[in-house]
């Protein structure tokens, strides 16, 4: 017998059916593959998504500040638009630089020089520094600036804000304060400042110097900081001998004060004027200190000032020198001192019909003492004289004189009284 039938008749035919994966017998055909049905897109959430994107846009528009402007910005092949929004930015320092800057003026210091080219001379432009307009009274306006700027100026040119000249008179100045006024007629005066209290200041307070940094090519410069300090004492050498003649009372902040600044104002946020601008230090260590002489020292020697021309201080009558800087052997042999007295002030000449003449102050009296406080330097002596006496007052001195400790009273006088 045989495997298997050899009759093709008696074999059923089976259709050969082929697909992707392969061929398959099957007796119906095949189910095509499923498609994704396709589905028209929705109108209406797009129309609700159009209309909320534009009602947004025109909320912003309509609710920007009034002094908003919006430019339209086409591109070169004006296929592209864009929007540029400006807008005026106020904030409160803004607001009160806006207000106060026309108060700040520059200061230029004109002086005679040689000309290199010949041998006349002209005047030109020595320095320049700022100034801050306080006072208008009688067609006249007044500005307070430092000593420095105006010291040996044969004339004075004011610069304002916008850039308009006049000239300017000097009407007195003080070395030891570094203050000076000066008078200008007041026809193109457009604002003056207020003077605020220096001693309500906190640390950390923000302050605004307004200036000329640099000179007038920098006019009307800001700079913001804060208060650093109060109570500052800072050595200054007034005639540049090498020998500190004065320790100035100042207001430390950190807001950039560089030479040009000088006389420029220091403000509050309030718009007042605490400080005028005076120092810088410059030390290559030393970066971002700067200096203001505080309103309330300068306000006394702005009216003394503007009403006479000087400030009217007490004086002895004496030449001085600090006990320190005299050798050991002479302080044992020629003033005599005790050995454990190694600060105080030795007179080295008395002027005649001077205060400390009247009073006995003889030549080589060693003080140590002033009305009970302690005199350690000359610039303590000063201080004591020119911060808590006024001319009439009477004074206590103890000194030394030939190893002895000496009681003296003096009534102070005017320098110029004798």
């Amino acid at each position: 017998m045989d495997s298997f039938n050899n009759n093709p008749e008696d074999k059923e035919k089976k259709p050969i059916v082929h697909d992707n994966e392969g061929p398959y017998s099957s007796e119906l055909p095949p189910i095509p593959p499923s498609r994704p049905i396709k589905r028209r897109p929705s109108f209406f959430p797009a129309l609700l998504g159009a209309l909320v994107g534009g009602l947004l846009v025109w909320l912003l528009v309509t609710n920007l500040p009034s002094n908003t402007k919006t430019e339209r910005l086409v591109s070169p092949n004006g296929n592209t638009q864009t929007e540029r929004i400006s807008l005026d930015i106020n904030t409160d320092i803004t607001d009160i630089v806006g207000e106060v800057a026309d108060a700040v003026v520059g200061v230029s210091n004109i002086q005679t020089v040689r000309d290199f080219w010949s041998t006349g001379e002209k005047t030109a432009e020595r320095g320049t520094g700022s100034g801050v307009l306080y006072k208008k009274s009688d067609g006249k306006a007044y500005i307070v600036t430092n000593h420095h700027v105006v010291e040996d100026a044969q004339s004075l040119e004011i610069t304002f804000d916008d850039g308009t000249k006049t000239n300017g008179k000097l009407i007195g100045s003080d070395v030891w304060t570094d203050l000076a006024v000066i008078e200008i007629d007041d026809a193109k005066v457009k604002t003056i400042i207020e003077f605020g209290d220096s001693d309500a200041l906190k640390r950390g307070e923000t302050v605004m110097a307004i200036g000329n940094p640099l000179g007038l090519g920098f006019s009307g410069s800001v700079t913001v900081g804060v208060v650093s300090g109060k109570d500052r004492s800072i050595p200054i050498d007034i005639d540049n001998n090498g020998t500190i003649d004065w320790q100035a009372d100042v207001l430390q902040t950190d807001a950039a004060i560089n030479p040009g600044n000088s006389g420029g104002a220091l403000i509050n946020l309030g718009g007042q004027l605490v400080g005028i601008n005076s120092m810088k230090i410059s030390e290559a260590t030393v970066e971002g200190i700067g200096l203001a002489i505080p309103i309330n020292l300068a306000a006394p020697i702005i009216e003394q000032l503007e009403m006479t021309g000087a400030v009217d201080r007490p004086t002895m009558g004496v030449t001085l020198l600090d006990l320190r800087s005299v050798p050991a052997q002479q302080q044992q042999e020629v003033l005599k001192t005790p050995v454990d007295v190694t600060d105080g002030v030795v007179i080295t000449d008395v002027l005649q019909n001077s205060p400390a003449q009247q009073a006995g102050v003889k030549k080589y009296d060693t003080i140590i003492e002033m009305d009970g406080e302690k005199i350690n330097d000359m610039v303590s002596l000063r201080k004591h004289l020119y911060n808590k006496k006024k001319v009439g007052d009477s004074m206590k001195m103890k000194v030394y004189r030939e190893g002895q400790l000496l009681e003296i009273e003096m009534v102070l006088k005017d320098g110029n009284s004798f």
